[in-house]
């Protein structure tokens, strides 16, 4: 079994945090793996130190890093001087550069038509991420038959509100999920 699979299974809720004060709060709270969406390239080092000072995994949506260029030297960028676990990115080329460098990579789907499923499942196959993260996370339909086809680590975010929407997910097929909703973060 791969360490990030382990991470997952051990520590199925993700905390999503998308400013200072819930980085404030993510560092009291049960989630050990933390998805950070903002920043910009001269704060996100700093939150990415102190996320790691307090023994948490970090995964960056480089997508959502203000100044950052979604190619081979921003990403490298992101290996060299932010040093997360991973990163996060609906940007093919990204998870491409990612896996290049020996990164955990995060591909994010957004599955909203049949259309967006088979683009997303073909290229899942052509990539090869560690995980997938299919937003909405409450589409359980969707993620049970994306985790027969892709054989793939599924991560279900978005939309995740309550415990009954992180069970269901997990029942369907999602090996974890992120979620923003901080009293979610204690489960």
């Amino acid at each position: 079994m791969n360490m990030l699979r382990e991470m997952l299974m051990e520590n199925p809720i993700i905390a999503a945090i998308r400013d200072n004060k819930e980085l404030e709060k993510v560092f009291k709270s049960k989630a050990s793996i933390v998805f950070v969406l903002y920043g910009d390239i001269l704060t996100i080092p700093k939150i990415c130190q102190r996320l790691k000072e307090n023994k948490k995994t970090v995964f960056i949506h480089v997508d959502l890093i203000e100044g950052l260029r979604g190619d081979s030297a921003g990403i490298k960028y992101v290996k060299e001087y932010v040093k997360p676990d991973g990163i996060i990115s609906t940007k093919t080329s990204n998870i491409k550069y990612g896996n290049a460098l020996g990164m955990y990579t995060i591909q994010r789907i957004f599955v909203i038509d049949s259309l967006s499923l088979k683009t997303g499942i073909k290229n899942i196959l052509d990539i090869k991420p560690n995980a997938v993260e299919v937003m909405p996370g409450v589409a359980s339909k969707i993620i049970s038959f994306l985790n027969k086809e892709v054989r793939t680590d599924i991560i279900a975010g978005g939309l995740i509100k309550n415990k009954k929407d992180v069970m269901d997910s997990l029942a369907a097929g999602a090996i974890a999920i992120s979620t923003t909703e901080q009293e979610l973060w204690e489960l």
